[in-house]
């Protein structure tokens, strides 16, 4: 499973990163009819590998 934050918007796709990769920054582009609805930059979004299904964590929920 990833774990990517949605860093911007560019068209037809969020950009996402993945914040687990600290010596090497890796961009995944999703189309944005793909992700979750209400995903938004800032968010954190699940990927599963399994499955390609992506779960929503909304930015506020992960701010405790």
């Amino acid at each position: 499973m990833k774990t990517l934050t949605i860093d911007r918007m560019e068209g037809i796709y969020a950009i996402c990163t993945d914040k687990a990769q600290k010596d090497k920054q890796k961009f995944f582009g999703i189309q944005v009819s793909e992700l979750p609805s209400g995903a938004a930059v800032g968010d954190t979004i699940e990927v599963d590998d399994e499955t390609g299904s992506l779960t929503l964590l909304k930015a506020s929920h992960l701010k405790k």
